[in-house]
Order: C-alpha cells, then structure tokens, then sequence
C-alpha cells in the first residue's frame, strides 16, 4: 500500500495569495501533477490539516476544485486553519466523517492498515488540543483493535520541535497522549502537519513525524525566540509505503529537476 501525505496546503480564496505573497493554489496544482505522475500511484492521499487559509466554504471548494483530477480516496482532518463545521460540510459525501461533534474516525476495513483520524483544532486559535473526550475516545478506538497495524493522523504534532514560535502554538494533552500510545503496539507511524517540514521522532516508544507543504516552509530556527517567519524553500509531500510489516517513509520535492541520469554505462561500468 502507498500512501501520499500532503498538508498544509492554505488554500485561499482565487486569485488571493497566502500573506500577500504566496500562490498557494498554484503550488498545490503542482504538487498534484507530480503525484500524478508517480508509477505506482498512491493508494491513498491523506491530508494533515490547514486544508485552507481562513475557513471558508468558499475556500473547501476552491480546494475540491484543485484536488478533483486525484481520483483516490482523499482522507482529511483538521487544521488550525480550518474551520470544523465548513471542512464537515465539504467532506461529507466521502462518508468517513462524524456528521457532528469532533472530526475524529476510524476507516476498518478499506485497507492494509486501520486509519484513525484525530482533531486537534481548537477555534480560533493556532493552538491545538486534545482533551479527555478526544484522549479517551483514541483509547478507546486503539483497544477494540489491538492486532490491527493503525495509521494516526493529526495537525499538531504532539512534541516539542525546538522551533519557539511554532512550539507556542503547539499540542496541548501531548503527555497524555504520549502514555495513551505507549500502551498500543500496533501504531505503525503518527503523521503530522503543522510544521511546514519534515521532522521526525518518537512519542511513547512510536515513530512519529512532519510533513513538509507542497506550498511554503517554516523557518528552520532552533531558538526558543524563533521569529516566526517562513521560506520559499522546495516544496514537498511525503509518500509512505506499507510492505513486509512496516511503513517506509520518503521525502518527495514538487518540481521538475534534472535527472534521473544513469550511474552505470552500457557495459555495466561505474561510470567515471
């Protein structure tokens, strides 16, 4: 099974760009167009929050209309940006989602792996949070299938980056969530936004990591004064490949590069 993860992509009303200068429609159009591109094709895209900028239905179906020529299924949660009720609405016919309360499921039977999909969005803020409700209802949902291997799905990653400005706005109820994991095995890989960059490490003994944005990336500044500010460095989704037991992560870089060029000539010779 192969899995495209793309996140944070701040899509905005057409024509507007992400603070003034950021086309962030057009970068997700590309990214697109390399996923298209790959042979295999993902399985499944998955998309890990801050779908758009501000939260408006206007804003989901100018992303639907940016994601149509993708014809695998697309599984959403929620951002900081995102706005619960409009991304429900957008999303609806997909039939995974909770007609009300948290956007918080589980998809059992569609795949390899067991997918759970966690919410993290505390309104208006850029905070994420999960509560006792959220905390037991992912207890809860891990034990009734404890021999499933599981995919996690979230915003806010739940661990300190060393990035200062994105750690202000970070996971609330991580700890919790960290002694929650650590009782479930069958966790093969936590994915995350938020960071605009890959980073990765383990929370309760479980690997967990970040995904870059097709669009723009937070600044690598590892200072608890961290300005927040953010880079036009190379764009990029993750591909996750489910074979033999286990998920093999890749970075992949949106854009069209040099290459692919032969290490070997036609004898087979390491080419000098």
């Amino acid at each position: 099974m192969l899995i495209a993860q793309i996140t944070d992509t701040h899509i905005k009303l057409p024509g507007k760009l992400a603070y003034r200068r950021v086309d962030t429609a057009a970068m997700l159009q590309r990214c697109v167009a390399d996923v298209l591109k790959l042979d295999p094709q993902p399985d499944l895209i998955v998309m890990s929050g801050d779908l758009v900028d501000l939260g408006r239905a206007e804003e989901y179906a100018w992303l639907k209309t940016l994601l149509a020529p993708l014809k695998q299924p697309i599984v959403v949660v929620p951002g900081n940006h995102d706005e619960r009720e409009a991304l429900r609405a957008a999303f609806a016919d997909d039939g995974y989602l909770p007609s009300s309360g948290f956007l918080q499921f589980v998809i059992e039977d569609r795949f390899p792996l067991r997918i759970i999909g966690l919410d993290t969005l505390v309104p208006n803020s850029g905070r994420g949070e999960l509560c006792r409700e959220r905390l037991e209802w992912l207890d809860a949902t891990l034990s009734q299938a404890a021999d499933k291997p599981t995919l996690v799905v979230m915003h806010h990653p739940p661990f300190l980056t060393g990035i200062g400005h994105m750690d202000d706005i970070g996971l609330t109820g991580r700890e919790a969530f960290a002694e929650i994991v650590s009782r479930h095995p069958q966790i093969e890989l936590i994915l995350c936004g938020h960071l605009h960059r890959n980073i990765q490490t383990t929370v309760g003994g479980r690997r967990v990591l970040t995904s870059p944005s097709p669009a723009h990336q937070v600044a690598l500044d590892i200072r608890p004064d961290a300005p927040s500010c953010f880079r036009m460095e190379p764009p990029g989704f993750m591909l996750h490949w489910w074979a033999d037991g286990r998920i093999v992560s890749h970075g992949a870089v949106v854009g069209d590069y040099d290459g692919p060029y032969p290490f070997f000539d036609a004898d087979g010779l390491l080419i000098d």
